[in-house]
């Protein structure tokens, strides 16, 4: 028996609740995971349950009905039994692994056999019509018709009749056979021709969205260049290449690994995994990811993780996760469309029996009407609906550099009122750097201020103090060679001391300065000043006396004003949460124009600002994923910033954005909005035509053909509509050039 044609045009009049099934299977199980082309939709997943139901060894079942696989917890169940009783339903499974490469095998196949089924209807259509031929003639075109589309149809309808279960097919299956037993032959015939063109065309519209995850798959080649110890490169299975291999990328190869560049200074599009739209310069001891673009020369890399972990595979994952939880509109929608069509349905019998008696028309009107009745009762429009625009948008974030963990968090972005965040690595780079400086002898020359440059480049590359790494840095930059110290000893917490020319030469903090008798009242004034501008003063000095003052500050982003300005103006109110000094945490949300600021917190301490922010309205949370973990865990949605390469970040978040970049809060929160607006207005596309046809129903003016034509017509029209997120994602905005 050929594989049935995959039911797109979803019914869920499922008895069993529409459940994804566990995020965490249950402990001591297996998994087998199956790939089933006809199932998805809840009433090909109500099926399935019920087939499997009792099954020994079967623990719990996981859907992923876009996605199109089962997922089979069992603790040593015969897996050749749940093959057999997943046949039974008329669906075949197939191993997920061997399946997943590669496209499900298409609808549309015999496009001719349809097209000629459609002319046979048409024909029957206008001999029945215009009273050409024997009266036999469009009764004989219309089985041919028939014969050729829609045997299949009968055949799985006939399989959830028996499962006790109203599908499309059934409700098709239902109507045809009661139109040709009234003589409605040539209408019988253009019916499944309609229904059967309706699935096809959903097909392809739904395996665009499909396809948009799907295409991630193709971002990581499966095989990489190995380079030998003999100097020759070596093409090998990316899957069997381990971490630590060197790798040799040439120019306009993709990556197949992440990696750490060994050698040379490659340019890399990292598009796919960042949504980042230029190119990125890379230099020795920085990290690439599978899937980005070598736009620059050759270069030498080696690799960090096997191909099944590296980051794209971890998005991959992720959003493959996601598609598969149910957002609430979605449960929503399944919940009413399991009440809806047994509820339309029985309105169709009673129509087909009492209508004659009460309003006195012919028995064949009234079955007639109870037919129509039987076609608009499917809500196939409005449950393909909800999936196919959940999917699309999280296709889009994904392209933009956004990991949404489920439907969800998409959804329900735009409810949020307030973001907070954390400072360091959000809003600032998370890595001071040196602001300026000030030698506390105005009267020194150019060589003098050299000198003074110098020495405290000296001390900071002794110390391995991040400030002091700061100062170091600013000095290399401008090309200051440091001079050699002598008797090095680093004060942890205050700083450095180490001798030059037999004299104590220092640098450090006020405590230190005190330690040598140098912390004067002036002093004390310049450092309260540098702390309420949110900079810290690093002190240089030999013996008893102050040389220079340098600020160092981490500095915060550009994109940070330009994401909190786009946040502002749509509305949302911000503050910065943070363990850094007050002052200073004052100082950083002024220059981003935050509204509140929130310093010296322990990590309860945020955890109980974000409860009474959500107490309030729904609140979001920003931070790095692993240090603002509890608030993270209680705002409605946690976001963790600079997720590339972070396990820990893609694993805890309920947004992940791929690099560092505020902004992509901003493309989030219009992306869920535009998602939400979608939603609704498919609702109200499929429902009110809905609404309209049933009316024509009941008085008389709507037909078989039309009833059909409408449902396709709803059912395209929400998909169309729920592909537009796929085509008006969000562009990345460009970083500033620094």
């Amino acid at each position: 028996m050929s594989e049935p044609t995959p039911c797109t045009r979803c019914c869920g009049s499922a008895s069993e609740p529409s459940a994804t099934g566990p995020r965490v299977p249950p402990p001591g199980t297996r998994a087998l995971r199956l790939r089933i082309a006809a199932m998805d939709c809840p009433t090909e997943e109500a099926l399935l349950r019920r087939a499997l139901a009792g099954t020994p060894g079967v623990e719990a079942l996981e859907f992923d009905l876009m996605g199109r696989v089962l997922t089979v917890h069992h603790r040593d169940a015969d897996e050749e039994q749940v093959r057999r009783r997943i046949a039974a339903t008329g669906m075949t499974p197939e191993p997920l692994d061997t399946a997943r490469h590669r496209e499900a095998p298409s609808s549309g196949e015999n496009w001719w056999k349809l097209g000629g089924a459609a002319a046979i209807a048409l024909v029957a259509e206008g001999s029945d019509w215009f009273g050409l031929g024997t009266p036999w003639l469009p009764a004989l075109l219309a089985l041919a018709a028939i014969a050729m589309v829609g045997l299949p149809t009968w055949r799985k309808g006939f399989i959830a009749l028996r499962h006790r279960t109203l599908n499309i097919n059934a409700l098709m299956s239902v109507a045809v056979t009661g139109a040709l037993l009234i003589g409605q032959w040539a209408e019988a015939a253009m019916v499944i021709v309609l229904f059967t063109l309706a699935e096809r065309i959903e097909a392809r519209s739904l395996g665009r969205a499909r396809n948009a995850i799907r295409e991630l798959l193709a971002l990581a080649p499966e095989t990489a260049g190995v380079l030998q110890a003999d100097g020759r490169v070596v093409v090998q299975a990316a899957g069997e290449v381990a971490p630590g291999t060197l790798l040799r990328v040439r120019p306009g190869e993709r990556l197949a690994l992440d990696a750490e560049v060994v050698d040379g200074h490659p340019t890399l599009d990292e598009s796919p995994i960042t949504g980042e739209s230029l190119p990125v310069d890379k230099a020795p001891g920085d990290s690439v990811f599978a899937g980005s673009v070598n736009q620059g020369r050759e270069f030498t890399c080696r690799t960090t993780r096997p191909a099944s972990d590296t980051t794209l595979a971890r998005i991959i994952h992720a959003v493959e996760a996601a598609q598969g939880q149910r957002a609430p509109t979605q449960r929503f929608i399944d919940r009413f469309a399991a009440i809806y069509t047994p509820v339309v349905f029985a309105i169709a019998l009673l129509v087909g029996l009492a209508w004659p008696w009460w309003f006195g028309v012919g028995w064949l009107e009234g079955i007639y009407r109870a037919l129509v009745l039987l076609v608009i009762a499917c809500p196939c429009a409005l449950v393909i609906s909800t999936p196919v625009t959940i999917v699309s948008g999280l296709s889009a974030a994904a392209r933009a550099g956004i990991l949404v963990k489920g439907g969800t968090f998409l959804e329900q972005g735009h409810r949020l009122r307030t973001l907070a965040f954390d400072k360091t690595g959000t809003l600032t780079r998370g890595e001071p750097a040196q602001r300026h400086w000030q030698p506390l002898d105005e009267a020194l020359d150019a060589a003098g201020r050299h000198a003074l440059r110098a020495l405290a480049a000296g001390l900071a590359t002794r110390s391995g103090h991040p400030v002091s790494a700061a100062l170091a840095r600013a000095a290399e930059a401008e090309g200051i060679a440091p001079l050699a110290v002598t008797e090095v000893d680093e004060r942890p917490g205050r700083g450095v001391i180490a001798t030059r020319e037999s004299r104590r030469a220092w640098l450090g903090n006020l405590r230190l300065a005190e330690e040598f008798g140098a912390a004067g009242p002036a002093l004390r004034d310049r450092l309260e000043v540098a702390r309420e501008q949110g900079e810290t003063l690093v002190i240089l000095g030999e013996e008893a006396r102050a040389l220079a003052l340098f600020a160092v500050a981490d500095p915060l982003r550009e994109e940070s004003r330009e994401a909190i300005e786009a946040l502002h103006r749509r509305g949302i109110r911000t503050l910065v949460l943070s363990g850094d000094h007050p002052r200073s945490v004052a100082a950083v949300a002024r220059q981003a124009g935050i509204d509140e600021a929130h310093g010296a917190l322990l990590p309860e301490e945020k955890l109980a600002i974000i409860e009474a922010r959500v107490a309030e309205g729904p609140t979001g949370m920003v931070g790095d994923g692993i240090n603002d973990a509890p608030a993270l865990a209680r705002a409605d949605i946690g976001f963790a910033m600079g997720a590339l390469g972070s396990d820990a970040a893609i694993e805890t978040a309920d947004v992940a954005l791929m690099d560092d970049d505020p902004r992509r809060l901003v493309t989030f929160l219009d992306l869920s909005r535009a998602t939400r607006s979608v939603l609704v207005q498919n609702i109200v596309l499929a429902l009110g035509i809905k609404a309209v046809f049933m009316v024509l129903a009941f008085t008389g003016h709507a037909t078989l053909w039309m009833a059909v034509f409408a449902d396709m017509g709803a059912s395209l029209m929400v998909v169309a509509n729920g592909l537009r997120l796929l085509r008006a994602a969000p562009a990345a905005t460009p970083r500033p050039t620094v």
